[in-house]
């Protein structure tokens, strides 16, 4: 991840999910909301979206894996040098460790949706503790560098630890739309900070940035509440353009139906009157 695109790979990846993540519950939740409370039940399309989304997060996880371990500049599976009694590509052990975790939040996912037999809410304690791990990881990771870059990587623990402790509360309060699109929001943010992390340390174009001034730290740390806010509007405009579209296009159906039902019932009426007439 020293390279600007090392950081927009798990930023792309962390807004993509973010935004799934708005879709796939203000479905969810349109889906309760219409139907009878006595219906529990959730349609197997709902099953598929689970499925492919523990599949890509595993499918993710390992390619990660792999390109933290083989790079050209990776350990390749060492983890100790003997001869020089040193330890082999730290950084990239750590990324690799993030990773697993979320691999394992992807088989959780898949495992849930597949057995009835797993406890309510395995997914999102795993789904917690991938993220605790990243931020525990990552909180050690920037020890010993210039004060901005240790400082731009501190808020983004902001967001990791801000998403592991709303995850783990929908544990034990499932379904409640409001985490749900917190924890999106969360992961927007994760991701469009990814994106700044590696604009101010591996700038494209422009001067670099003074990773030792005061102001350039306060800039920074009122630009994370800017994110904070686009991620929450994002989040905002996708739920609620996606309730408006399946509510319009539900309402389409029902017009249909109705029209049909309605259609069918002139029809009979017609055919009686016609019965009717002819037996007279």
């Amino acid at each position: 991840m020293a390279n600007f695109g090392g950081h927009a790979i798990p930023g792309t990846f962390f807004l993509l999910y973010g935004l799934w993540l708005s879709v796939k519950h203000t479905l969810r939740h349109y889906w309760r909301k219409s139907q009878p409370k006595a219906r529990q039940k959730m349609p197997p399309f709902f099953n598929k979206m689970d499925y492919f989304e523990g599949g890509f997060t595993i499918f993710a996880a390992f390619v990660g894996i792999m390109v933290e371990q083989f790079v050209v500049d990776g350990p390749h599976a060492h983890l100790y040098d003997e001869p020089n009694h040193s330890w082999v590509k730290l950084m990239n052990w750590q990324h690799g460790t993030m990773y697993l975790f979320f691999g394992i939040s992807g088989i959780a996912c898949v495992v849930s949706t597949a057995s009835k037999s797993v406890p309510t809410g395995l997914d999102r304690l795993a789904l917690s503790l991938a993220l605790f791990v990243e931020g525990f990881l990552f909180y050690y990771h920037v020890h010993s560098r210039p004060p901005l870059d240790a400082h731009i990587h501190s808020l983004l623990l902001v967001a990791v630890f801000g998403g592991s402790a709303s995850t783990m509360l929908e544990v034990f309060k499932r379904d409640h739309i409001i985490l749900e699109l917190f924890r999106a929001c969360l992961f927007i943010l994760q991701g469009s900070w990814f994106y700044q992390i590696g604009f101010v340390l591996y700038p494209l174009r422009g001067p670099q940035w003074d990773l030792t001034l005061h102001d350039n730290i306060m800039f920074v740390t009122m630009c994370f509440c800017w994110h904070l806010a686009v991620a929450l509007l994002i989040v905002s405009i996708t739920s609620s353009t996606v309730w408006l579209a399946v509510k319009r296009c539900s309402g389409r159906g029902r017009d249909i139906e109705i029209g049909m039902r309605n259609t069918s019932s002139s029809s009979s009426s017609e055919k009686a009157l016609l019965e009717g007439s002819d037996e007279e």
